[in-house]
């Protein structure tokens, strides 16, 4: 049952849900995302704790409003005055939840009426679904010299596997949870030895922090991107053996940040009701790999991002993500070049590791 589940319920109302399900000890905590069709009602989030991890529950969810001004869960008393007088918002609901041929089964109960949700995840794959042009390290910079570098992010990966976080990754969905426990243990722990002390209340510094602890290892919902197609290169080949000769490809993916940007809006929240993809370009406070990486960031709440983006670009015939295979064995060429335009572990890594890591580039073959 743990996973992330989407897909469209109907009854008292129609739209899309989306339901986050961890595993807890010895029981499933669940968080459920409703998003009707029509701005005449408000959306809502449900939260429910299962009894213990069988694959039929049946449990009462708490549902909090979604204010329609700011995306966040409020009281409906608060948004109320928003709405028609025969509008109405329940603040709990009876759920049956289960499980049958692979797909999840969500009926709710409220005092206002009933409604049903067929909900389907993605498929378990590390594989990206994404056709990678294969290209060789000299032909990915003739096509580089023709982009505009402006319109586009890259991001370089030592193997073509799908864009997910490392949040989903480690099989955690409810963002929420690490908002509220997560980053809040981090924040007590690194406050000490940060040399700034993060305001998580200020947004800036807020996204500041979730920036900070994504560069140095921690799993977090954003993904790491880059305005230079070079230092995307960097990273797709640091890790490869400099006397690899086999088959295996490094992958650098180009996504198209200007037109993703028109079509849909950024939501500037790490955990918004519905599904998103936004772009963001954190304020770099105690991070001093930020700015030479020329880093740029995407959050979502979505574990498939490719089926996401893949879904849209059937809607809109815009093409927003391509990806470019190069063989791992070019790596001694790549990382000669990238070293003489300045792209280095030394200066992508400011600090000890970095220089570390670029001295044994440069004296040891191996």
């Amino acid at each position: 049952m743990r996973g992330q589940w989407i897909g469209r319920y109907w009854g008292i109302a129609e739209g899309q849900m989306m339901v986050n399900i961890d595993e807890v000890d010895d029981h499933y905590e669940c968080v459920a995302y409703v998003n009707p069709n029509t701005s005449s009602i408000p959306g809502s989030v449900a939260f429910l704790t299962t009894q213990d991890r069988s694959e039929d529950q049946k449990v009462d969810a708490s549902v909090n409003a979604v204010d329609p001004r700011t995306g966040n869960q409020c009281r409906w008393e608060d948004i109320q005055h928003l709405y028609d007088d025969s509008v109405s918002h329940s603040n709990t609901s009876q759920v049956h939840l289960y499980l049958d041929n692979g797909k999840l089964h969500l009926d709710a109960n409220t005092e206002y009426g009933r409604f049903t949700s067929i909900l389907e995840k993605p498929t378990q794959s590390d594989g990206s679904r994404i056709a990678g042009e294969k290209l060789s390290w000299q032909d990915f910079k003739n096509f580089v010299s023709t982009l505009s570098t402006s319109k586009f992010l890259f991001r370089g990966q030592e193997r073509p596997w799908r864009l997910c976080t490392s949040f989903h990754r480690r099989g955690r969905y409810r963002v929420s949870d690490f908002i509220n426990r997560d980053v809040r243990q981090l924040h007590r722990r690194l406050s000490g030895i940060t040399d700034h002390f993060f305001d998580l209340g200020t947004p800036e510094q807020n996204g500041a922090f979730f920036n900070l602890l994504q560069h140095h290892g921690y799993p977090t919902p954003l993904l790491d991107w880059s305005y230079s197609p070079y230092v995307a290169a960097f990273f797709a080949f640091r890790d490869q053996p400099t006397n690899y000769t086999g088959s295996e490809e490094v992958r650098i993916y180009v996504f198209d940040n200007k037109e993703w940007q028109a079509r849909y809006p950024q939501i500037q929240n790490i955990d918004p009701p519905s599904p998103h993809l936004s772009v963001m370009e954190f304020v770099s406070i105690g991070n001093p790999r930020q700015i030479p990486q020329q880093a740029v960031t995407t959050v979502t709440n979505i574990h498939d991002i490719e089926a996401y983006i893949l879904a849209r670009e059937k809607d809109t015939g815009v093409r927003f993500l391509k990806a470019f295979d190069i063989p791992a064995r070019e790596r001694t060429a790549a990382m000669r070049d990238l070293r003489f335009m300045g792209i280095t572990p030394g200066s992508m890594f400011p600090g000890i590791d970095g220089v570390c890591e670029e001295l044994r580039e440069l004296n040891f073959e191996f």
